[in-house]
């Protein structure tokens, strides 16, 4: 998951609240649907079905903000402090979604078997968690990459495109990153048309899938940038998280390896370029202020609770009504989880590091 917040943009840029606000309907689809692939095993029976591609919109999201915030001035500021304000945005909710994850693995009242693992295999997934080394061995964990904390997968990405930014993309010219561009839609509908969708880059058998679903979203949100592809327009925060919602709730079926692919390569570029584009009304802003700084805590703290509500399901099958009772509130709960470790541990932790390790 990714973000536009960094302490070390300058303030003197636009700040673009409608992408913030965006981004967080983003991360609350990607909770719903973790909750719903748990009841629907049967993925076309799921009302978000495709809640999954909040991550290629994240991964678009990232270009574009990467780009705006870091293309002007990267080459003055070098990458040593390119890289440390990078690990200091994103790294404190990574340690944060390790630990919350390894003791839900040890303490989950409803299931696991511990009794499979040794110690020292525990303790090396955790510190591999720790430092993003993809190391997926935990059957009880379905494989992840990264077995306490599932959504990391999508962060170690966001690293690899944060590198390869900092040491090749940001001298690239606009035709060269165009051909680049292009390049890797090829690679997202090669990687649909063979697995029938986009839902891999999680587990170890689709580990390149991912590297497919970072490369094109990743440049298409750079290229957007770079082309100043911003359409004006009046849609607004409510009209674009509707729009946004479209792509995760269309029709689960056999044909994802079209549809797919479609929304990724143009559905959701066109709505980066119309977030950038679009006029926000003020009595929204700290609706979308809101939503874009809880984004990135909810996605990387939510999954310890997924694990421990799919250990439950599993074992005791709550009818509907049940169910009802037991996600809404577990996902007001998450929200407001997410909000106290942000401004209880993220926030200051990063202004300590920033001072300590930037200024």
């Amino acid at each position: 998951m990714t973000t536009s917040q960094n302490s070390t943009t300058q303030p003197t840029k636009q700040h673009f609240e409608i992408l913030d606000g965006l981004r967080g309907i983003a991360a609350l689809a990607v909770v719903i649907f973790h909750f719903m692939e748990w009841i629907f095993t049967d993925p076309s029976q799921n009302f978000i079905g495709h809640g999954f591609l909040a991550v290629d919109f994240f991964f678009c999201l990232s270009g574009f903000v990467i780009g705006y915030a870091y293309d002007d001035r990267i080459a003055k500021m070098g990458l040593l402090k390119f890289f440390t304000a990078r690990i200091i945005r994103l790294h404190p909710l990574v340690i944060a979604g390790s630990i919350l994850g390894i003791l839900a693995f040890l303490f989950d009242p409803f299931g696991g078997h511990l009794e499979l693992y040794s110690t020292g295999k525990i303790i090396l997934a955790f510190i591999c968690s720790l430092f993003m080394i993809p190391l997926p061995v935990i059957a009880d964990r379905g494989f992840n990459l990264f077995s306490f904390n599932a959504p990391a997968w999508s962060l170690f990405w966001e690293y690899i495109a944060n590198i390869v930014y900092a040491l090749v993309l940001y001298r690239v010219r606009r035709n060269y990153l165009l051909f680049l561009t292009i390049l890797a839609a090829a690679a997202i509908c090669f990687v649909a048309y063979n697995s029938g969708n986009l839902l891999g880059g999680w587990s170890g058998p689709t580990f390149w899938d991912g590297f497919a679903r970072i490369s094109y979203s990743f440049l298409a949100g750079l290229l957007i940038y770079r082309s100043n592809w911003i359409i004006k327009n009046n849609l607004g925060f409510i009209g674009l998280s509707g729009l946004l919602l479209l792509a995760f709730i269309m029709p689960f079926s056999e044909w994802n390896w079209l549809t797919e692919p479609l929304v990724v390569l143009f559905y959701f570029p066109l709505l980066i370029s119309l977030g950038a584009g679009a006029v926000l009304k003020p009595a929204l802003k700290k609706v979308c202020v809101f939503s874009g700084n809880i984004s990135y805590p909810l996605y990387m703290t939510h999954y310890a609770v997924l694990w421990m509500f799919g250990n439950y399901y599993t074992n005791y099958k709550p009818n509907t009504n049940q169910l009802i009772l037991i996600i809404v509130p577990s996902i007001i709960f998450l929200v407001g989880f997410a909000y106290l470790v942000m401004v209880v541990y993220d926030i200051p932790l990063r202004k300590y590091l920033s001072r300590k390790w930037i200024k």
